[in-house]
């Protein structure tokens, strides 16, 4: 494009300094090497790569200001059992097809929930809570705030990625409380194994929230008791600062499938009148 074409002949099209401004002194070739040569440093290198998020989380599912990944919502079971299988292979890359089949978390255990129209938030858990887990409990005359008889075997897990995550679904879940049905805390933050393991032993429980590895740990003990359990609801759409949910990072993601794919659990999946559903919220 010439001076003129825009019919202003005359105008340069890169404005002249004036003479009397000294131009900025330019780094040597030399130093301009040195500088590039400069090795980033570690805890800035890892903090550039602790807050990239996942590759295939698309921004525009993500909702920043409520913590919620609301991809997660528009998954019914058969995209939700694609989606734990995808993580699973990347997060475990050399894993052999028999170990794929191990901890496989089929379709028929997951419940379709993508009818749910609201944010997938803390405050919204309860409701989502009695939509789709209170009918069934009302088949039995008997509502979520009702825990059974034996203790230290709630009727539902509720599943977070972190203790402090957990704390505040104890806290969203509370109205579920009563003398008689505790919402129990099953998480490490601040609470050490063996004092876990007591509380769990001596305490009628409806409701269990927890992180993978210490309701695993629970479980191999034998303080906890899966006899009754009828749901376990994953916090699946929350979302860290750093836009990672339980699903996108492996430090959680591989405790979890290694607890939803537990034999016992996995022999009940599906129909039946004892039969365990899985609710990612």
């Amino acid at each position: 494009m010439s001076d003129s074409d825009d019919g202003n002949s005359g105008v340069p099209l890169v404005e002249r300094l004036p003479s009397s401004a000294s131009p900025e002194p330019q780094p040597s070739a030399k130093r301009k090497r040195e500088d590039d040569a400069k090795p980033e440093s570690k805890r800035a290198a890892k903090r550039k790569k602790n807050t990239k998020k996942p590759k295939d989380v698309e921004d525009d599912a993500l909702d920043v200001e409520l913590g919620v990944n609301n991809a997660i919502g528009h998954m019914d079971s058969r995209l939700l059992a694609d989606h734990i299988a995808q993580r699973s292979k990347r997060f475990q890359p050399d894993m052999s097809m028999v170990e794929a089949e191990d901890i496989h978390i089929p379709e028929r255990a997951i419940l379709d929930t993508t009818s749910w129209d609201k944010p997938r938030s803390t405050e919204n858990l309860t409701g989502f809570m009695e939509q789709f887990a209170g009918a069934r409990r009302n088949k039995k005359g008997q509502k979520l705030l009702h825990a059974p008889a034996e203790k230290g075997s709630p009727h539902t897990l509720i599943i977070a990625g972190a203790g402090l995550r957990a704390a505040d679904l104890s806290r969203a879940v509370r109205k579920f409380q009563t003398k008689d049905s505790a919402v129990a805390k099953l998480f490490a933050k601040h609470i050490k194994l063996k004092e876990a393991i007591e509380t769990v032993k001596t305490s009628r429980m409806g409701i269990g929230v927890g992180t993978p590895q210490r309701i695993i740990d629970l479980l191999e003990d034998g303080a906890l008791s899966t006899t009754h359990l009828e749901r376990i609801v994953v916090d699946a759409s929350h979302i860290d600062q750093k836009k990672r949910g339980i699903l996108d990072m492996k430090e959680t993601q591989l405790p979890l499938v290694q607890l939803l794919s537990r034999d016992d659990f996995k022999e009940r999946y599906g129909s039946g009148e004892g039969k365990l559903e899985l609710l990612f919220y």
